[in-house]
């Protein structure tokens, strides 16, 4: 009678089998990155990086503007900085989304590479870039002036990809 014990855990193994197999054949494996494009910006409050103060990240948008997803722990961040200082020098508005950092390593990481940010906002928990959709850092986001996605880059943005969302954010589409 307690034979079937010994099988239990192959029962229970390809009972999950059929369940996985059974979610896997009804579910859409496509990764969207550019899910938000074309929506709004998600209504995300989150305190600055120099005062604690918080701010509406859809009410930074009065004019067509970047939102840079950053870390001081990425090293694809670092590589990234001086084609964002450039778009900052061309006079492009960009809110940078410390994501998950401590805010000392924020300060230093800006303070040693140079800061390209009009604001820094602190996502310390990774709440905000669930609601933004990130997959990772450094990710960045091209916004009208009505708080409309106009476009999102994956990765770290050279001065090719930085030439190209400044010619799209002067044309304001």
């Amino acid at each position: 009678m307690k034979r079937w014990i010994v099988f239990l855990p192959l029962i229970v193994v390809a009972a999950l089998s059929v369940l996985f197999a059974g979610y896997a054949l009804h579910h859409d494996p496509q990764v969207k990155p550019e899910a938000l494009v074309g929506k709004p910006t998600p209504d995300l409050t989150l305190p600055t990086l120099d005062t604690g103060a918080q701010m509406k990240l859809r009410s930074a948008a009065q004019k067509p503007m970047f939102i840079n997803v950053f870390a001081s722990w990425c090293a694809p961040c670092v590589q990234e900085n001086p084609a964002l200082l450039a778009l900052k020098a061309q006079g492009a508005r960009i809110v940078g989304v410390a994501y998950k950092d401590e805010l000392p390593a924020s300060r230093a990481f800006l303070t040693k590479l140079g800061d390209p940010f009009t604001t820094v906002l602190v996502d310390r928990d990774g709440r905000a870039g669930i609601e933004l959709g990130i997959s990772g850092v450094p990710e960045t986001f091209l916004v009208g002036a009505d708080g409309v996605i106009l476009a999102k880059h994956i990765g770290p943005i050279t001065p090719d990809v930085a030439e190209s969302l400044m010619e799209r954010a002067q044309k304001g589409r």
